[in-house]
């Protein structure tokens, strides 16, 4: 029995070494920037996850590959996506499918909006495709 508990707590011990624990709120950007900002935190062959601070907008775009699923951590700001327009607060998640054009048509919040954006599949920089010029 003190074996297989052993055992036990080795498997769990391992499980959670080998787990990234990624806490957003305590990110912050390495430097000043402009109006964008972001930075990768977890990346494999099925998804990219960033932290994305926003100041003012961005651009309406879609993505032709990917799924992208935004939690919104801090701030707020007004979105479209598709033909919809909202208000979007923290704690909010958007899922937005493949080919829907979407942006951030301003923030509201003095402070950035900071948000989490997964990806899915990887995230190679080149599946961002902007609707207008």
């Amino acid at each position: 029995m003190k074996s297989l508990l052993s055992i036990l707590c080795f498997v769990f011990a391992g499980i959670v070494h080998s787990q990234q624990l990624i806490q957003p709120r305590s990110i912050t950007p390495e430097a000043d920037y402009e109006n964008i900002h972001i930075e990768k935190v977890a990346d494999d062959a099925l998804q990219t996850t960033f932290v994305i601070w926003v100041k003012q907008s961005v651009r309406e775009h879609y993505h032709a590959w990917h799924t992208e699923t935004v939690h919104v951590v801090e701030g707020s700001a007004e979105m479209t996506l598709d033909d919809s327009t909202f208000v979007i607060h923290p704690g909010d998640l958007i899922h937005i499918p493949k080919g829907t054009p979407h942006s951030v048509t301003q923030v509201l919040s003095e402070d950035p909006l900071k948000v989490v954006s997964v990806q899915s599949p990887r995230f190679y920089g080149d599946d961002r495709i902007f609707t207008k010029p």
